[in-house]
């Protein structure tokens, strides 16, 4: 992947590297004050059910699984180490928890007096 150290001397791993994971561009722009970072938790084979944030979100799994999927894309299963985007105002159709339930940290931009917030999609 782009941006990583180069081995060190006698192919060894250099003492630091930078890897880009994620690289998202944030539509429409988010007028950013404050960023929450939240461990949720998921329990096994619970679903988190179709939903919209007020905001982006950007998360990474710590431990466990989920059944990730937004409107009108393939799901796909996020596993530790993987990381997501849900776009404001995207329907997320999936964020389910596999039989192993899922750990993640969610990273939500905010403006000086917003708080996260998670709504059913129309006509749900």
């Amino acid at each position: 992947m782009e941006d990583q150290a180069p081995l060190g001397s006698g192919g060894t791993e250099a003492p630091m590297s930078r890897e880009i994971l994620l690289d998202e561009v944030v539509d429409p722009v988010k007028a950013t004050a404050r960023i929450q970072i939240r461990r949720i938790r998921i329990a096994p084979g619970h679903p988190a059910g179709r939903h919209i944030h007020n905001g982006p979100v950007f998360g990474s799994i710590e431990s466990g699984s989920a059944v990730y999927q937004i409107a009108g894309q393939e799901p796909s299963v996020l596993r530790p180490g993987d990381v997501f985007h849900e776009p404001q105002g995207a329907v997320i159709e999936k964020f389910d928890a596999t039989e192993e339930g899922v750990t993640f940290l969610g990273y939500f931009p905010l403006a000086a007096d917003e708080e996260p917030a998670i709504e059913p999609p129309a006509g749900s």
